[in-house]
């Protein structure tokens, strides 16, 4: 196992050092000039070249990522142009409503997904093909256009939420809850339906096994079966899939907080490319990635944690 947590890590140290260059090579041949977007189109030369010289736009390419990356290893992500403040001071104002709203997602469409799936794998028949169906309509839906029908109905309507904005966590902690009730729905809602299906599956595949045979000749009952012995053998598809989902929950973020006017890190990256803060929209998008390999690095561990031969297999 250590010598699988060692090769893993270093897969993920890999990654994270390719995606730094990904980002910054990208960002670097979009077409705009930061300076000028900061001062106007009507900017003198002199001052243009100034503020390019203040923010290192003059210098070599690969002297700015090392500049770049450098910074971002030792904790100084640099200044806002658009915000004038600390980027690592705007990332801990926003990330503060990005992961909440990220992990209530998952853990709802968890509660929701897992025993839907077992139960319909346990129901064959007229009940499984109506939750399939259903979960089929939940894997067309586009998440922001269930927002807007949230917002239409229990924020317009009955008004039990808000239609948008967050009060902050100092203003009490039920208000901001309250804020992302209707945010954390839209998010979850699809990501349950395609959980819900692959949780299905996997009971299912796992039902045909000789080992489950045996348990219903020993005379269990099907629910001690089904709990006890199909489903901890199903989880490395659906643990597999949990991590893409949260990645995926990740970067819909951006969207969502986009609809709901939240102050996070989907809403504040959007707003740096808009006003071509390039090295907010770095760290933001480097972060968004980090977060995501960390991920999958956490799920190859607890993959191998519940099925060891997959350590020794992935040796």
């Amino acid at each position: 196992m250590s010598g699988f947590l060692l090769r893993r890590l270093g897969t993920l140290i890999a990654a994270l050092f390719f995606a730094s260059i990904v980002v910054f090579v990208v960002l670097q041949i979009l077409p705009g000039d930061p300076a000028l977007v900061i001062l106007g189109p009507d900017a003198q030369a002199d001052t243009l070249k100034a503020l390019r010289h203040q923010l290192g736009l003059d210098l070599p390419v690969w002297l700015r990522y090392l500049h770049w990356i450098g910074g971002v290893l030792t904790g100084h992500f640099g200044r806002s142009t658009a915000y004038d403040i600390s980027i690592a001071t705007l990332i801990l104002q926003r990330i503060a409503v990005t992961v909440p709203l990220a992990i209530g997602a998952m853990l709802l469409a968890t509660l929701l997904a897992i025993p839907i799936g077992v139960f319909a794998a346990s129901r064959r028949g007229a009940v499984d093909g109506s939750i399939m169906a259903a979960t089929q309509i939940g894997v067309a839906v586009p998440d922001f256009w269930l927002a807007l029908l949230l917002i239409l109905i229990f924020a317009v309507h009955v008004t039990w939420f808000p239609a948008g904005g967050f009060p902050g966590w100092w203003h009490g902690t039920g208000a901001a809850l309250k804020a992302l009730v209707l945010p954390t729905v839209a998010l979850a809602v699809p990501q349950a339906a395609i959980l819900a299906r692959v949780t299905r599956g996997a009971v299912l595949d796992v039902g045909l096994r000789d080992y489950l045979r045996t348990a219903r000749a020993k005379g269990l009952r099907e629910g001690a079966i089904l709990w006890l012995h199909a489903v901890p053998n199903a989880l490395i598809p659906v643990t597999t899939l949990m991590g893409l989902q949260f990645s995926f929950l990740l970067a819909g973020t951006i969207i969502i907080e986009n609809v709901f006017t939240l102050p996070g890190l989907g809403s504040l990256l959007f707003q740096a490319i808009g006003q071509r803060d390039l090295v907010l929209v770095q760290d933001l998008v480097l972060l968004f990635a980090g977060l995501v390999i960390l991920i999958n690095f956490l799920v190859d561990v607890l993959n191998a944690v519940i099925d060891p031969r997959l350590a020794k297999v992935r040796s």
